[in-house]
């Protein structure tokens, strides 16, 4: 029974390893660093924003990915995160979309 035990545990180990913090530490440096070059670059305003979030949404899915640790989970959990962000980006758009002007009849 304890050898069954034990090689539950080093399976679930071999597969759950420990993520390099330090690396991901580094990376989100520099991708916040790279926030700020691209911040203050003088590019047109919306290729700016479009720039910003694409980093932010590299920075937020390291940060999920491995802090979080959503790499190691099974694909439900993906669902459970990712459906909560769909809603957030068509409930964005409908609020776009009836701020938006309106065109003359």
């Amino acid at each position: 029974m304890e050898q069954v035990q034990q090689s539950n545990v080093t399976s679930q180990e071999a597969v759950h390893q420990r993520p390099n913090y330090a690396a991901i530490f580094w990376a989100l440096l520099i991708l916040t660093i790279l926030e700020i070059i691209v911040a203050n670059l003088p590019a047109s305003k919306p290729l700016a924003v479009a720039g910003l979030v694409f980093l932010a949404i590299v920075k937020a899915s390291l940060v999920a990915l491995f802090y979080m640790h959503l790499k190691f989970e099974k694909f439900v959990i993906y669902l459970i995160v990712i459906f909560p962000l769909f809603l957030a980006v068509v409930l964005t758009l409908m609020i776009l979309a009836d701020q938006a002007p309106k065109l003359p009849a």
